[in-house]
């Protein structure tokens, strides 16, 4: 994954590069300056933090070229002035930051994008592999949910929580039951706990972590987990 920055601030760009490094140090960060120099970059990116006042070019017109060539760009404002905000959603904006940058939205709106991208990848891929799914019943209601939607699940008391990247879900079942269907991507760290190894960014021996989340590992489990790990990152 590659995330470009296109902001005429020097501090800002190595603000946001920071933040995006400390996040998850396999994504690419490519920085520009001006907005004329972003038009002609030909290696494309997957989310752009766009600066909106910029001498030359500014962000509404960089946004509007780009859109033509790529719909599917996550463009992620950044303004110093509130009233831009409104303009911005007119060339499809995913979210927009106000400066100064606070870095508990700025984390919050780049993981929200990160995981828009992942799925956006999971469903361009459906045409060569049909999604998966599960029927569960909550809330009185039957609900038929994408398997690979799922980040973790934990249980308590037989209720199981399923955190998905749009949300969160709950039933009562076993979670040996939901391992079973859920197959070689996932992974039981702990006796309450599976995991969705797509989502698993890095670990030590007693934690895993996954898009920022802290996940127990059983030190019984520890090595069985490694290697799991290990075999997940060289398949092909």
């Amino acid at each position: 994954m590659r995330i470009a920055i296109c902001d005429d601030e020097k501090k800002v760009r190595e603000y946001i590069k920071e933040r995006i490094n400390n996040f998850d140090r396999d994504i690419e960060v490519v920085c520009f300056e001006k907005g004329e120099d972003i038009i002609f970059y030909e290696d494309g990116f997957d989310i752009l933090f766009l600066d909106i006042q910029m001498p030359g070019m500014n962000g509404m017109d960089i946004a509007r070229t780009l859109r033509k060539e790529n719909e599917a760009l996550i463009i992620i404002f950044v303004t110093a002035l509130e009233e831009y905000v409104f303009k911005a959603f007119d060339v499809g904006a995913f979210n927009y930051l106000l400066k100064p940058l606070d870095k508990v939205k700025l984390l919050e709106v780049l993981n929200k994008a990160v995981l828009h991208v992942k799925n956006m990848e999971k469903t361009s891929k459906a045409s060569a592999k049909k999604e998966r799914t599960m029927l569960i019943h909550s809330n009185g209601m039957h609900t038929n949910i994408v398997i690979d939607d799922i980040i973790y699940a934990e249980v308590f008391n037989r209720k199981i929580t399923l955190h998905m990247i749009d949300g969160e879900i709950e039933y009562y079942g076993k979670l040996s039951d939901l391992s079973d269907m859920a197959g070689k991507d996932f992974f039981r760290t702990h006796r309450a706990y599976l995991i969705n190894m797509n989502y698993v960014k890095s670990y030590e021996q007693t934690t895993v972590y996954l898009n920022g989340i802290a996940i127990p590992i059983s030190k019984a489990k520890y090595s069985e987990f490694v290697k799991a790990f290990l075999r997940f990152n060289v398949r092909e």
